[in-house]
């Protein structure tokens, strides 16, 4: 058994269909567990028919232990950033349409009980930072739980690049773009490129070419360590941008550079004591059940 948690923030981003209905029900739950809980600050202004704490987010450490995130896993993401930097442990409630972040279901509220307990599993996940250099100009940084994601700026067209790791060269590429992700990312858009599926407890870094003009240029996977970077030919006729999780992009003139490390801080996420990622990846993504009968039941 865990140590409990006794101070409880929830998150939410209720412009998603069904978060505030969730997070309602979810604070009439917690009223019957003698434990303090505030709300972030931006989630509460649009639950104002509550008389709970109001808590900013870059203040929330020092009010919870545990931070409780309603929404898919673009509101986890969101959350997450925060989380790290406060080194919070985050559970994720899904309203959301895959949800591999959040484990726990909006009429399954119920299980949050025994996790305020002590009954609860953890599991670190690694961020990346990216890092864009460039001539005559300071850089700028940003970091993902899931993939840095660099593409056209505008119109589609193709980039002219080359890869190395931990300043070897690796390849040149004629691509649409490079995704690179870690293994919580490889479930996400690094999937929809045709990356593998990394298992989430894995110190590895998966990179993805987007739509390369030749089909010999295949995903490659390296250690969770290595130093991966980017460099944009001269070249190139127009910018390019990168996007971290999805988020407002940084613009990537032709000839810079894209540095891409771990982060030093990690996402602590909870999961209840039965949690199976490989259920997990059954459910959200359809795979097949189990066809021999009298065969050991799968988690």
């Amino acid at each position: 058994m865990a140590a409990p948690f006794r101070r409880i923030g929830l998150f939410g981003r209720t412009g998603t269909p069904g978060v505030k209905d969730t997070l309602r029900s979810l604070i009439q739950y917690l009223t019957d567990f003698p434990r303090p809980v505030s709300l972030e600050q931006e989630t509460a202004l649009h639950l104002d028919e509550t008389d709970l704490p109001v808590i900013a987010k870059e203040e929330l450490a020092a009010y919870c232990d545990l931070l409780i995130v309603v929404g898919g896993d673009g509101s986890l993401l969101h959350a997450a950033h925060t989380a790290v930097e406060q080194q919070l442990p985050v559970l994720g409630i899904n309203r959301g349409s895959l949800g591999f972040l959040t484990d726990i279901g909006p009429t399954a509220l119920d299980r949050i009980g025994r996790i305020l307990e002590g009954h609860y599993r953890t599991e670190e996940r690694f961020l990346l930072t990216a890092t864009v250099s460039q001539a005559d100009a300071p850089s700028t940084t940003d970091d993902a739980l899931n993939e840095v994601a660099m593409m056209p700026a505008t119109f589609p067209h193709m980039l002219d690049f080359e890869i190395y790791i931990n300043d070897e060269f690796v390849c040149s590429l004629h691509a649409d773009g490079m995704i690179v992700a870690t293994p919580t990312g490889s479930t996400a858009y690094a999937l929809s490129g045709g990356g593998p599926i990394l298992h989430p407890r894995l110190d590895a870094i998966v990179l993805v070419p987007m739509f390369p003009h030749s089909l010999s240029q295949r995903p490659i996977v390296v250690e969770g360590n290595a130093a991966v970077s980017i460099i944009l030919s001269p070249d190139n006729r127009s910018a390019s941008r990168l996007s971290c999780d999805g988020r407002p992009c940084l613009t990537l003139p032709p000839g810079c550079q894209i540095r891409i490390l771990k982060k030093n801080q990690s996402l602590t996420l909870v999961h209840p004591t039965d949690y199976c990622y490989y259920k997990a990846l059954r459910s959200k993504l359809q795979w097949g059940k189990k066809l021999i009968d009298g065969a050991r039941e799968p988690c």
